[in-house]
């Protein structure tokens, strides 16, 4: 990691202000003054800013209970972002294991742990993820079986995975798909001859929305819930 880069990340300090901080000769690398803010510093090197030691921040994983009208992204030129929910401190640095459309709420986890997101991103993984679907018509018993052997996307090559289907009423039912195709949950559905009116995740993986949370609240996720990603 780079010194600046270092600096920016066990401090509050913008990656700008943290160059002109190391130019400025307040920073030390094991006991010697550094100026260079592309020197790279390797594990065991002792960094200090004005003498106090910089130490980087331990992983962080956190769930939101994402609303309304806001995306999934750093940042977006037309949309407030879920990142902005956040105070700045705490947002620095996170990224987004998953992401949903702006009309869609519910889960979504974000976490500064490159490895720990891509376990639940691959496609290799096949991690499930399930939404609770507010759907135009009444579900048909034959739309269910087709969305549980897998159906044909249009202008998609290859049908589906099988999803897990559980209806909960006239127009509601529970969706599990184990694939993050463009818009799938909405594709799918129109597949079937229905339309989707609104869109919620619950879970990932085993990781469940804490129903104690209100729109645009969040909390960090629980050692259990952290280590059920494998």
């Amino acid at each position: 990691m780079r010194l600046d880069q270092f600096i920016a990340t066990s401090t509050e300090l913008s990656r700008k202000d943290a160059k002109r901080t190391i130019s400025g000769g307040r920073v030390h690398v094991d006991g010697e003054p550094c100026k260079s803010a592309n020197t790279k510093i390797q594990a065991g090197n002792r960094v200090t800013l004005d003498g106090e030691v910089c130490t980087l921040p331990g992983e962080r994983y956190l769930m939101m209970n994402k609303p309304m009208g806001v995306v999934s992204a750093t940042r977006d030129s037309d949309h407030p972002t879920a990142l902005d929910l956040l105070p700045p401190a705490m947002a620095r640095n996170l990224h987004f294991a998953g992401r949903l459309d702006a009309d869609t709420t519910g889960l979504i986890l974000l976490t500064t742990d490159g490895q720990w997101s891509h376990r639940i991103t691959s496609p290799r993984v096949n991690c499930p993820k399930t939404y609770r679907v507010t759907l135009s018509d009444p579900m048909a018993e034959p739309a269910v079986r087709e969305l549980e052997r897998g159906v044909l996307l249009r202008n998609d090559p290859t049908p589906t995975k099988p999803a897990q289907v559980r209806v909960l009423g006239d127009r509601l039912i529970e969706l599990t798909i184990s694939e993050g195709r463009y818009h799938q949950v909405k594709r799918m559905l129109a597949a079937v001859g229905n339309h989707v009116e609104a869109l919620h995740r619950q879970r990932i993986g085993k990781i469940i929305l804490d129903s104690t949370l209100e729109t645009g609240d969040y909390r960090e996720l629980t050692r259990d819930e952290i280590e059920s990603v494998t």
